[in-house]
């Protein structure tokens, strides 16, 4: 089948589409909303100005920095929206100077006055009293002087290279004889970048207890208070912060590749060299340093954004982290264990409960253990003679890799797939990998072209005289960190047609397969673009049959303009189509006689929505499928991505009737997008249930 490259000619009107980079800027518009809602407790709506700084950081590392090579080349095509290169480029530059903006404003006017008051002070140095000043001096004798390098600017010195993500100064200095010369110096990044100044108890609470008040000094103020001591018998006129965000996109040459792990190796180190796509500045910096910045950084002056400190908002994560004020963060939430694994956490056997039926966890509120359970067992029950697994993301202290190692030692047979390729956490993914092929574990990279991004594993186990296949299959990626704050579904089973499936998915990664049936999964490239097709195809014949029509999408992205044109299409015909998409939709819901029954909600809350659901009614036959897969060409046409049904009956009512339908209800954290491609916060009337779907899923006991 030929992929869409573009939509059919009755779509084609630009206005029917948003642009993705638009798009994304307006969900991170919707981060920022949080940090803004006066109902999150504080140090959370800190957070969401952290998260949104390090989102911001990506977008330009990866998706500014492809747009800016496209106008390098003069690449001038016109995506489905009708925007060219540049003017997306100018667009994003003036969308993203907005979301700086009223982020910054929100932390000095909303956050940091209310965090004073609480009793966490972030004070600027030249307000430090005279004590607390020579403490923190002393300190930068003691601890930040001997790390610092200033490097000068001459003839003798060339512009030093200045990495990906860093702080850095730009020193005026003058000599004796009156000349003015120019130094770079970086700020530490092996430094926390907010210094602890004290902390000290405060007056009794109402409520008997004693809170302790945290002081906090910015880490460049300090530095640049003391810029003299750098610079003995010179005078010091000035220092001007700026930082900068470097294309960290990582190009692979795969068919030319002798070793794709000495490749990955080598295209990481050239990130840190990647042009520059943004320096920020302070209002302060003068022109002519402007203008060396602009010269040496080989950048435009629109490259330029000038913001008010701090510079990198993700910086905020340290206080988020270190301050231990539980009053002001939301309570833990401890997750459970499905009723049917419990028995197995004690220690019985977790194949026997497999095999009682297919069973279902719904991370976070469902525990991780599960997953980590079935690994270990795998690899310490004699019976089982094989594991084989996809690895994209597993972040680092693994446990999932701690068992296969183990089972690996155990003399079991074990093959694992390590996506190399997996954005910002490849350096992880080699240290992995290398690890496991010590072990004498089979790794394999993947295939040319494709990025693995399927969650499976499986454990080949001997019963009687056969042998059966148990899966465990999911959303999201096999990482037990962020199994706590992404929202994700996965799913074991020991159905032998899927077992089938997931022995020629393997095959087909491991080897030379070329198989393109598959029985019931849905497999990228394979057939996962098609049979989607199809699936959504019959929905449209049972509204032309004047039957109800429903189609729920859960996804983090849709972007494919083949697949949004078949959604149009099914409006058209009178299906229902309701989309829950956390972060990118380039469809436009509401326009008349081309989206009117369709629907676009987003929800932004405690945890990240991340799971992949596709619901279809089927005229009363209800189907749903879990998978990997956004409605992106990239996870339809150029990832291996694994979509699977959900066949047991009260599965399918309780993800329809409790999961879905909260989704769809949720008037607390939803929003809901015009036909303009904007998003507006639901707001429930006064007489209605407040409903979070968040808080619901957390709330709703054990199945």
């Amino acid at each position: 089948m030929t992929p869409y490259s573009e939509p059919p000619g009755n779509f084609s009107a630009t206005s029917l589409y948003v642009n993705r980079e638009l798009s994304l800027l307006e969900f991170q518009r919707r981060v920022l909303e949080e940090a803004f809602d006066e109902s999150n407790p504080l140090l959370e709506r800190l957070k969401f100005l952290a998260i949104l700084g390090s989102n911001l950081d990506e977008f330009f590392m990866v998706r500014v920095s492809g747009i800016c090579k496209q106008v390098e080349a003069r690449i001038m095509d016109v995506s489905a929206d009708g925007l060219t290169p540049p003017e997306v480029l100018a667009d994003i530059r003036k969308v993203s100077m907005e979301l700086y903006g009223d982020a910054l404003r929100c932390l000095h006017r909303k956050i940091l006055p209310r965090l004073d008051k609480a009793g966490i002070h972030i004070q600027d140095y030249e307000k430090l009293s005279k004590a607390q000043q020579e403490r923190v001096d002393d300190y930068f004798k003691e601890v930040i002087f001997p790390v610092l390098t200033p490097l000068a600017l001459d003839p003798g010195h060339p512009f030093p290279h200045i990495s990906n993500l860093s702080l850095n100064f730009a020193i005026v200095i003058r000599d004796q004889k009156g000349r003015e010369k120019f130094a770079r110096l970086k700020v530490p990044d092996t430094l926390p970048r907010l210094l602890p100044i004290k902390r000290s108890s405060g007056g009794v609470r109402k409520d008997g207890t004693i809170p302790h008040h945290h002081y906090f000094v910015w880490l460049e103020q300090v530095i640049a208070a003391n810029l003299a001591s750098l610079f003995p018998g010179m005078h010091v006129m000035a220092g001007y912060p700026f930082r900068i965000i470097r294309d960290a996109d990582v190009e692979i040459q795969e068919l030319e590749a002798d070793d794709l792990l000495e490749t990955m190796q080598q295209s990481i180190r050239r990130r840190k060299f990647g042009s520059v796509v943004q320096v920020a500045i302070n209002e302060n910096m003068p022109a002519g340093i402007r203008d060396l910045l602009v010269d040496n950084l080989e950048i435009h002056h629109n490259d330029l954004f000038v913001l008010e400190s701090p510079l990198g908002m993700s910086s905020l994560w340290q206080l988020y982290n270190q301050v231990e004020r539980h009053d002001l963060k939301i309570p833990a939430y401890k997750p459970r264990i499905p009723r049917v694994l419990k028995n197995s956490a004690l220690g019985n056997d977790i194949f026997d409960a497999i095999r009682q039926g297919n069973i279902l966890i719904h991370h976070p509120y469902d525990s991780f253990t599960p997953v980590i359970d079935f690994l270990n067992a795998a690899a310490r029950d004699p019976q089982v003679l094989a594991i084989k697994q996809t690895l994209y993301r597993v972040g680092q202290n693994s446990p999932v890799v701690e068992a296969l190692l183990e089972a690996s030692e155990r003399g079991k047979q074990v093959a694992v797939l390590v996506e190399l390729k997996a954005r910002f956490d490849e350096e992880s993914n080699i240290g992995w990998a290398r690890m496991l092929e010590q072990a004498g574990v089979h790794v394999v990279y993947g295939l040319v072209g494709l990025k693995t991004h399927s969650k499976i594993a499986m454990a080949v186990r001997q019963e009687g005289e056969g042998i059966r296949r148990y899966l465990h299959l999911a959303t999201g990626n096999y990482n037990a960190n962020t199994s706590r704050i992404y929202e994700d579904i996965g799913m074991f089973t020991c159905d032998e047609a899927m077992g089938a499936d997931a022995s020629d998915l393997f095959n087909y990664l491991t080897g030379y397969s070329t198989k393109q049936d598959y029985r019931k999964l849905l497999v990228a490239p394979v057939n996962l673009r098609q049979r989607l097709e199809t699936l959504i195809r019959r929905e449209m014949e049972h509204a032309r049959a004047k039957q109800k029509a429903h189609l729920i999408f859960k996804a983090n992205s849709v972007v494919d303009p083949g697949m949004i044109a078949l959604l149009y299409e099914a409006s058209q015909a009178g299906v229902q189509v309701d989309l829950l998409v956390r972060g990118m939709c380039c469809l436009r819901a509401g326009i008349k006689g081309v989206s009117e029954n369709i629907n676009v909600i987003s929800i932004v809350g405690r945890y990240l929505e991340h799971s992949r659901l596709y619901y279809f009614l089927n005229g009363g036959k209800d189907e749903i499928y879990l998978g990997s897969a956004d409605l992106m060409q990239r996870n339809l046409d150029h990832r291996v991505e694994v979509v699977f049904p959900v066949e047991k009956p009260e599965h399918v009512r309780d993800l329809r009737d409790n999961v879905l339908e909260t989704y769809l209800h949720d008037n607390l954290r939803a929003r809901i997008m015009l036909p303009n491609g904007k998003y507006k916060r639901v707001k429930s009337a006064s007489n209605e249930e407040h409903i979070d779907v968040q808080e619901w899923l957390m709330a709703r006991g054990s199945r």
